[in-house]
């Protein structure tokens, strides 16, 4: 063995053979496809901490409000500007795929959607789902406004 990453890679069978262990998928990302399940599983997580982060951005501007005219204007300014705007298309995305894929989980824990091309299928369906319902949200509220 040349160094202690060979002797890592190294393991034993359930029948005691040696045997060479395969480096794990997150070191070669060339080598590993992302699944459906586990894609989501990611995004769901990062939308859930994107919606905690929003969640302070709301506060910060209920507080600028209560603050006064000064306080709230500039966070208004800030929350126009088009990065502002950017951010808050990407908080109503996170939002909407978030409360998707909540759904997703709540048939799951009823049993149901386990087999695979009902995975795949509700899997695109959750994606589809948050990016209709953000641009119809962002459509509305631009016709409102």
């Amino acid at each position: 063995m040349k160094d202690v990453r060979e002797a890592l890679m190294v393991g034993r069978n359930s029948e005691g053979k040696l045997v060479r262990r395969p480096i794990s998928p997150f070191m070669i990302p060339s080598d590993y496809k992302l699944q459906m399940s586990s894609g989501s599983s990611i995004l769901h997580r990062i939308t859930g901490v994107a919606l905690g982060a929003g969640t302070l951005l709301f506060t910060a501007w209920l507080v600028c409000a209560a603050a006064g005219d000064g306080a709230f204007s500039v966070i208004q300014a800030i929350l126009g500007s088009w990065f502002g705007l950017l951010i808050l298309f990407g908080f109503t995305l996170a939002l909407f795929y978030h409360f998707c894929n909540g759904i997703r989980h709540l048939a799951w824990d009823a049993g149901k959607g386990f087999e695979l091309p009902a995975m795949h299928r509700n899997g695109k369906l959750v994606f589809a789902s948050a990016i209709i319902l953000t641009l119809a949200f962002w459509v509305i509220a631009f016709l409102v406004g």
